[in-house]
């Protein structure tokens, strides 16, 4: 099936005050349906910020066609239209808000979250520390934060650099900023998901993220972990169609 062209970010939430825009995607002719939060990476390429998640609208329609699911995508603050200023715990919680925007909607029976690259990594972090969430997959993400903890300093220029810091003078407490980096663990938070089901997808030609880190996460799982590894896949999963139809059908499974 073809993507959904023309799809946007058309609607808003909110998340502690901070602006997100967002697009709702839902099959039609279901009145109650399961839903998935879909959850951006960090930015990357010539427009940076300005460009994250402009594609998850299109996927958000695919994944509602196919699988019959409500399918929520928005962008972190930072990034996209969504005000704000990036920070690891801004991110957690609009994950979150999210998560709490699905769960309020009378005609959604659950909430499910996947997550693309870093936003997998929180993803797990935010399936961890929220019984509601019922499940969680990643796409080529990342078992640490190692590459924005190594140099904080330096990874907060790079913020700057990519955009996602809006304000000039954000952040005010660099120490405390980048203490929050330090502060989350993805590999302790994906021993807390079971028993709740767990996809971990990843491309063996992965060039950015190694595939040894989707195997870390999946061994931190244990049991309810399930690795699917793409052949000559590339970092790029959610444009992979092989990749899309493995999701589609994990979502198909959740309800047998």
């Amino acid at each position: 099936m073809a993507l959904a062209h023309g799809a946007s970010m058309d609607g808003t939430l909110d998340s502690g005050g901070v602006r997100l825009v967002s697009h709702l995607a839902r099959p039609p002719g279901h009145a109650r349906v399961p839903g998935l939060v879909l959850c951006h990476g960090f930015p990357s390429g010539p427009r940076g910020a300005a460009a994250s998640a402009t594609s998850f609208p299109e996927l958000a329609e695919r994944l509602a066609a196919e699988a019959g699911w409500a399918v929520l995508a928005f962008n972190c603050r930072g990034t996209g239209n969504s005000d704000g200023d990036f920070s690891v715990d801004g991110w957690l919680a609009d994950q979150r808000a999210a998560v709490d925007h699905l769960v309020a909607r009378d005609d959604v029976t659950g909430v499910w979250i996947c997550g693309s690259n870093y936003g997998g990594t929180l993803a797990v972090c935010t399936a961890a520390a929220d019984q509601r969430v019922r499940g969680v997959a990643t796409l080529s993400a990342p078992a640490t934060l190692r590459e924005w903890t190594r140099d904080p300093m330096r990874f907060r220029e790079h913020c700057r650099a990519v955009g996602v810091f809006r304000s000039p003078d954000f952040p005010t407490d660099a120490a405390a900023w980048a203490h929050a980096l330090v502060e989350v663990e993805p590999l302790a938070a994906a021993a807390e998901v079971p028993p709740r089901p767990f996809l971990v997808m990843h491309g063996s030609d992965d060039d950015v993220v190694p595939v040894t880190e989707a195997r870390r996460l999946a061994e931190a799982a244990r049991d309810s972990s399930e690795l699917r590894v793409v052949p000559k896949g590339g970092h790029r999963l959610r444009h992979d169609p092989r990749a899309v139809a493995t999701l589609i059908g994990w979502l198909d499974r959740q309800y047998l």
